[in-house]
């Protein structure tokens, strides 16, 4: 053979070899890709188990009519390419707070919706949708706390919600902060599905709302607790317990969450999660107590949040974590977790913070009292 054929059969054996071998990698890739495009929606049916929620018209139950909205709505998603649903409960059974939010969280999910009825001791009627936020009024504080005080039948409560008490509206302040950046998404879906319940289901229109709901607390992602109506309404509660009325209302939920995704993809708006400044990786280094190579003004913190609120730095308003401190800088209050000099005791705190559900803490060093860029230390180890 001689070294000129040879030389094409080389040449052709690489290229088939490097053909294979992108044509496996972007097929793994697109499959990998194809994996992370299922946008998660949880569904959570209010209330459950020992606790029946409200009662209403001829012993109607919230538990029960929620559960069959839920249901529904989930039935229709599923669907739906590219949509997964979970769900808090699927049966009649009692589920924590905490837990229907850490169902929410572990699933890294795009969405949850809660669903409840109201009730009022007069002819009350109407849909209302819920985000979180603090009481504008006494009347919205009203409301949050009868549907957080569900807390009081769960087992362990004071060690579940660290200190917070569901008739205090101080605590309810502290639920806001984490909320804070899902919450304009949070109002988009909430008026999407508030104006589909009024304008196409007819119902009164008794708006978009906010108020401090510890089950909205739980969760890291745009969430929404929709009021479907009130059982005690003589004409609003039997359709409500009816099969064509829970079937509507579904019709109607599903709909809408179909908009708000539509409109996501439109605006082109990304469902990860915020990423802000992570320091690069050490290879390994260790920055001791000591100082940073000679660097020793040097100290490093947890940023874990920031808002425009002035809150008190007590655990139960950050998840249980202690030793928060605030600071002001300009009109915003920044809150930082730990201070140390051991990059690998920070690291551990933001990891900890983390694992409390405030995905985007990062790090922050400070020299003499004056922030300075993470990585420009760890250059110099």
């Amino acid at each position: 053979m001689n070294s000129q054929l040879f030389s094409k059969i080389n040449i052709t054996t690489k290229f088939i070899f490097v053909f294979v071998f992108f044509s496996t990698f972007f097929s793994v890739t697109n499959s990998v890709f194809a994996q992370k495009k299922d946008f998660i929606v949880v569904l959570d049916a209010g209330h459950g188990g020992k606790d029946p929620g409200k009662v209403g018209y001829k012993k109607s139950k919230e538990k029960e009519i929620a559960l069959k909205i839920v249901l529904q709505i989930g039935k229709l998603l599923e669907k739906e390419k590219g949509i997964k649903v979970i769900y808090t409960r699927k049966t009649d059974v009692f589920v924590d707070l905490w837990e229907r939010g850490r169902i929410a969280n572990k699933a890294d999910a795009n969405l949850f919706v809660s669903i409840h009825c109201n009730a009022h001791n007069s002819q009350a009627y109407g849909a209302e949708t819920w985000v979180l936020g603090t009481h504008a009024n006494k009347q919205n504080f009203e409301v949050a706390k009868a549907e957080n005080a569900v807390i009081l039948l769960e087992d362990n409560y004071q060690k579940n919600y660290k200190g917070f008490d569901p008739n205090s509206p101080e605590s309810v302040i502290g639920l806001t902060l984490m909320q804070e950046e899902y919450l304009d998404q949070s109002i988009q879906l909430a008026s999407i599905i508030q104006k589909g319940l009024t304008k196409d289901l007819k119902r009164k229109d008794r708006g978009v709302k906010q108020a401090g709901f510890v089950v909205l607390h739980q969760t890291y992602m745009p969430s929404v607790l929709i009021e479907t109506g009130f059982i005690t309404n003589k004409i609003e509660g039997p359709f409500l317990n009816s099969k064509i009325g829970q079937q509507k209302f579904s019709r109607e939920i599903y709909k809408n969450i179909l908009k708000y995704i539509q409109q996501l993809n439109l605006n082109t708006v990304k469902n990860d999660r915020v990423i802000t400044e992570i320091p690069k990786k050490t290879k390994g280094k260790v920055i001791e107590k000591k100082g940073v190579n000679g660097l020793g003004n040097v100290v490093f913190k947890v940023q874990i949040a920031s808002g425009s609120r002035k809150l008190e730095t007590k655990p139960y308003n950050f998840k249980g974590l202690k030793d928060i401190e605030r600071v002001k800088v300009g009109k915003t209050y920044k809150y930082y977790l730990g201070l140390t000099q051991s990059y690998s005791k920070i690291k551990e705190l933001q990891k900890l913070a983390k694992s409390k559900g405030f995905r985007t803490a990062f790090i922050v060093a400070f020299k003499n009292g004056k922030k300075i860029p993470v990585n420009n230390i760890l250059k110099k180890t």
